[in-house]
C-alpha cells in the first residue's frame, strides 16, 4: 500500500512534464524526423530522473527543501532570484498549459473559449483549492493515466514498425539539423521548477519510497512521450494539433483522433494544476506564508494570470520569451548546484553520489549547461551579430563557453568529496 501511495504521491512530475509544450514538441519532431530521436527522448528522461533523484535525495538527507539548502549553500539573494525566476515563468507558462487544454477540448466537440476556459480554470481551481498534497497526487496521477490511455491507444493504432523503434531508439546517430530539436526535447523534459516540486513532494519521505515514486513516474511519462512522437509521424507539412487529428481521423477513423484530443486536454489540464502548485511550493520553500491568504495568494495569481491569457485567445509572448530565457538559465544553475551539493561528504553522508552516478549526472549537468549558453548566445548575436552567420559558429562559441564554465565545477565536485 504504501508503495502504491509514492507512486501516485510523484506522478506529480509526470503530470508536471507533460503539457502542451511537451505534446508539440515530441509531436513536431515526429513529424519531422519520425523515430530518429527517440535516442534523445531516452536521454532526457533519464537526466529528468537524475536529477529529481538528487533534488529529493538532498531533501530527505538535509531535512530541509531544496530553496532551503540553495539559501544556506549560495546565499538567499541567489535563491531569491531563482525562486522568483520559477513563479514567473509559471505564470507565463500557466496560459499556454490552459490554452493547450482548450485546443483538447475542440478536438472533442467543445468550441466556446469563454466556457473552455472557464471549466479547465474552474476544475484546476478546485483541486488547489483543497490544499492536500495527497488529494492532488491522486487528481493528478488520474490525468496521467488518461493521458496515457489517450497517448498510447493513439500511437497502439497506427501500429508502427518495431525496427525503426529500436534503431531510433538505441542506435546512435544525429540527423542533419537535429541539434535545436534535441535540446528542445530535453529543456521539455528536464523542467526546473520540477526540482523544486519533487523536493517538497519527498519531505518527510523515506529514501527508497522516493526513488521507488520516482522509478515508476518518470519512466512513465517518458513512455507518453515516445507515444506522442508516434503519433506525430502521421503528420506531413506544418505541425499543429488540428493536423495531428486530422491525419489521425483520415487514415484510422475518429477514435484515434478523439483519443489524442483526451490526452491534449489531460496533459493541459495537469500542468495548469501543477504549474500553479509548484510555483507555490517553490515560493513558500524559501519565504514560509504565514497565514492561509498568503500561502493561496502565489497559486491564485499563476492560475488567474493563466486564464486571463486564455479569455483573450492570447500567448503573453513577450512574457514567455523573458520566462524561457529565466528558465535556461535557471536549469543549469540549479543542475549544477544539485551536482556539487550531492557530492558534498558534509552535507549528504553515506547517501553521497557514488562514480557512476556522477558520470550520467555530471553529463545531465553539462547538456543543461549547452542549453544555457546556447539560448544566452543566440539572444546575444540577434542583438548584437557580432558572429558570422550560421550555426557552425554559434555552436563552437557555445561549446567553448560550456567547457570553460563547466571546468570550475568539476574543481568545486573534486574539492568537496576530498
Amino acid at each position: 500500500m504504501k508503495n502504491w501511495r509514492s507512486i501516485i504521491l510523484f506522478s506529480a512530475i509526470s503530470a508536471a512534464f507533460i503539457g502542451p509544450g511537451t505534446v508539440a514538441t515530441c509531436a513536431a519532431v515526429g513529424s519531422r524526423i519520425q523515430f530518429r530521436l527517440l535516442r534523445a527522448l531516452l536521454f532526457s528522461t533519464l537526466a529528468c530522473w537524475i536529477l529529481q533523484e538528487a533534488s529529493a535525495r538532498l531533501t530527505v538527507t538535509s531535512g530541509q527543501s531544496l530553496g532551503q539548502v540553495l539559501a544556506n549553500q549560495f546565499g538567499r539573494s541567489l535563491a531569491g532570484t531563482v525562486v522568483l525566476s520559477i513563479v514567473l515563468g509559471c505564470a507565463a507558462y500557466q496560459a499556454g498549459n490552459i490554452l493547450g487544454s482548450f485546443e483538447g477540448l475542440k478536438l472533442l466537440a467543445i468550441q466556446n473559449a469563454t466556457w473552455g476556459v472557464a471549466l479547465i480554470g474552474g476544475l484546476a481551481f478546485a483541486f488547489l483549492w483543497l490544499e492536500k498534497t495527497t488529494w492532488i497526487s491522486r487528481i493528478l496521477a488520474s490525468m496521467v493515466a488518461l493521458m496515457g490511455l489517450g497517448f498510447f491507444f493513439s500511437a497502439l493504432k497506427l501500429q508502427p514498425e518495431i525496427a525503426p523503434l529500436l534503431q531510433g531508439t538505441f542506435v546512435p546517430s544525429l540527423p542533419q539539423d537535429a541539434t535545436a530539436l534535441i535540446l528542445g526535447l530535453v529543456g521539455t523534459t528536464v523542467v526546473p521548477y520540477n526540482l523544486f516540486l519533487g523536493s517538497s513532494l519527498a519531505h518527510h519521505q523515506k529514501l527508497s519510497d522516493v526513488r521507488l515514486g520516482l522509478s515508476i513516474a518518470i519512466p512513465f511519462g517518458g513512455l507518453i512521450s515516445a507515444a506522442i512522437l508516434v503519433v506525430g509521424t502521421t503528420v506531413d507539412g506544418p505541425f499543429s494539433y488540428a493536423a495531428v487529428a486530422d491525419a489521425l481521423a483520415q487514415h484510422w477513423g475518429n477514435w484515434p483522433a478523439k483519443l489524442f484530443g483526451l490526452g491534449l486536454f489531460c496533459a493541459g489540464l495537469s500542468s495548469a494544476i501543477t504549474a500553479p502548485w509548484a510555483a507555490q511550493l517553490s515560493f513558500s520553500s524559501l519565504f514560509p506564508p504565514k497565514t492561509s491568504v498568503a500561502k493561496r495568494a502565489v497559486w491564485m495569481l499563476v492560475l488567474l494570470t493563466g486564464m486571463l491569457f486564455g479569455w483573450l485567445q492570447v500567448k503573453p509572448i513577450p512574457i514567455i520569451i523573458l520566462a524561457q530565457a529565466l528558465n535556461g538559465l535557471i536549469l543549469p544553475l540549479v543542475a549544477i548546484f544539485l551536482f556539487i551539493a550531492t557530492n558534498d561528504r558534509n552535507l549528504m553522508g553515506v547517501h553521497l553520489n557514488n562514480r557512476l552516478f556522477n558520470l550520467v549526472m555530471g553529463l545531465a549537468t553539462l547538456v543543461s549547461l549547452l542549453l544555457g549558453c546556447n539560448g544566452l548566445l543566440k539572444a546575444f548575436t540577434a542583438t548584437f551579430p557580432i558572429l558570422p552567420q550560421g550555426q557552425t559558429p554559434l555552436w563552437l562559441t557555445t561549446s567553448i563557453a560550456t567547457i570553460a564554465l563547466f571546468w570550475p565545477v568539476l574543481a568545486q565536485v573534486r574539492k568537496r568529496r576530498n
